[in-house]
């Protein structure tokens, strides 16, 4: 049987499990001129998504290479985007920021108060679902 020579397996491929949710600690990056702040609205599929970006247009993004399959982004995700001279109504995504940097950034005063964080689990435990459905004990007798 052949030696196999190769560097590693699947393993190898997916790297170190480093940090909570692969959230390493970095220096928090603000835009420049030719970027701007966008939430993700939807996943469009082969690297791309539609985002509303801060200054209240629609723009289809493509996620760079870079990050394509090495940095998840979903629906409600703050990301950094870089606007193209030649098309106002695409763009590319540059950077995705993580819970923690997306609430420095509107502490910092970057985003407006209008821009909804998609937050995670609160440290109680609770996910906040119990806020939004309301049960009076009313409509249970009736049923």
């Amino acid at each position: 049987m052949p030696k196999n020579k190769g560097k590693g397996g699947k393993n190898k491929k997916r790297g170190k499990n480093e940090g909570v949710d692969g959230e390493e600690k970095r220096e928090l990056v603000f835009k420049e001129d030719g970027q701007e702040y966008a939430q993700v609205v939807r996943m469009l599929g082969n690297g791309r998504c539609e985002a509303t970006c801060i200054d209240g247009v629609k723009r289809m993004c493509h996620i760079r290479g870079k990050m394509h399959k090495k940095v998840w982004i979903s629906a409600g995700d703050l990301v950094l985007v870089g606007l193209r001279d030649y098309q106002d109504d695409k763009a590319d995504i540059i950077l995705k920021y993580y819970a923690e940097e997306a609430r420095l950034l509107k502490a910092y005063g970057e985003l407006p108060d209008t821009i909804k964080l998609s937050e995670g689990i609160d440290d109680d435990g609770d996910d906040g679902l119990e806020d939004l459905i309301e049960f009076e004990d009313e409509d249970i007798d009736r049923i």
